[in-house]
């Protein structure tokens, strides 16, 4: 809802959607800075202060870019400022999921997590651009600062969030890079997610961005997101499990090319969706399985961050092929995004661990203990 909005507000405050997309991306970069960063800060400071304070700021960033009437250097601080301070909520859950749930439910949960994401991203935009129509977009800016606090307050006050600490990481900043399971989580996660954002550019293209058939066509990929997840949850992820899920999601995606029909799309992107969600939820496990238990929140973080700068990617190559071809040109894109991302799953296979055999849950927490001889 939020880059949405911000792009809505910034476009009629200014009258220009450069000026908007100026915002939005400085946006973007706050969010793909601070992913990794305020993730790890929850093992120094604690979930619940990490997350206050940085609810707290985001929530008056936002206030202030819908009540400010300023010049396009100011909002695009406040867009910053919003990206910067977004609450780690993503990297919180994921990383308290193991202390919630037995091993054999972590996977099923995380594809639950995964699934229930398609949802906003269904709901999420017709409300906001519904209000921001029908009621303007300042009452949809603070809309979405009450749904912030709101979430964020019922997140904080969680017992589950108080009881489960993460412990402070002995690795320096950014070393859980180095582990190969998360490293290809982000690869992948980039691709898969700049896979999204080109067919999301191409429908609205196809279709134009006040058209029925393109909010169909997005939903139907949401929903074939969502019943792939919840279909496939159950399954034990192996080492070739990623790529068979990114193999749907290829074949799919590689369909819509053939022609732009409403009726064809529809269906393609329900195939493709289907593999979407699984291929979420692989990364999402093995990504807890392969880091100590310290480790994970910033794991997540820079799994976020690989995912925000794919989102960028996807949509502005999606964009020139537009220009340069037609709205065929972002299905290409789409389908190469995701082809890349199938062979980087085939090649680097020994790199994905077998959670049939080793479970999902993280790597504990150890360090030498003191005797007295």
């Amino acid at each position: 809802m939020t880059s949405l909005a911000i792009l809505l507000h910034v476009e009629h405050v200014t009258g220009s959607y450069g000026a908007a997309g100026l915002v939005l991306a400085a946006t973007s970069i706050g969010q793909a800075i601070a992913g990794p960063v305020t993730s790890r800060w929850m093992g120094i400071w604690g979930m619940r202060r990490v997350i206050t304070t940085t609810l707290a700021v985001c929530t008056a960033s936002i206030v202030a870019l819908a009540l400010v009437q300023s010049v396009l250097p100011v909002y695009m601080v406040l867009g910053l400022a919003i990206g910067l301070s977004t609450p780690p909520i993503q990297s919180a859950a994921r990383t308290i999921y193991p202390k919630l749930v037995t091993s054999r439910q972590l996977s099923p949960l995380f594809s639950l997590d995964a699934s229930l994401q398609e949802i906003i991203w269904i709901v999420a935009p017709v409300v906001i651009t519904l209000v921001a129509t029908q009621a303007g977009t300042v009452p949809a800016l603070l809309l979405i600062a009450v749904i912030l606090v709101g979430g964020g307050a019922w997140f904080i006050l969680s017992p589950e969030v108080g009881r489960v600490r993460i412990p402070r990481s002995r690795r320096s900043f950014g070393k859980v890079l180095a582990k190969p399971a998360v490293l290809l989580a982000t690869v992948i996660g980039f691709l898969l997610i700049g896979a999204c954002a080109a067919v999301e550019a191409g429908v609205v293209s196809t279709f134009g961005q006040g058209g029925l058939e393109a909010g169909i066509v997005l939903a139907l990929f949401s929903v074939g997101s969502l019943a792939g997840g919840l279909s496939f949850g159950h399954i034990p992820i192996g080492p070739w499990a990623m790529a068979r899920r990114l193999a749907i999601v290829t074949v799919g995606l590689s369909l819509t090319i053939v022609s732009l029909q409403v009726w064809w799309l529809g269906g393609t992107l329900i195939i493709a969706g289907i593999g979407v969600a699984p291929a979420l939820a692989v990364l999402f496990a093995m990504t807890s399985a392969s880091v100590k238990f310290s480790d994970t929140a910033e794991a997540f973080g820079w799994i976020g961050t690989g995912q925000l700068i794919g989102a960028a990617a996807g949509s502005a190559i999606a964009g020139f092929l537009i220009d340069d071809i037609g709205p065929q040109g972002a299905y290409i894109a789409a389908a190469g995004f995701a082809l890349v991302g199938l062979i980087v799953a085939i090649a680097f296979v020994r790199g994905f661990p077998d959670l049939r055999v080793s479970g999902v849950s993280p790597i504990p927490d150890t360090e030498p203990v003191h005797t007295v001889t």
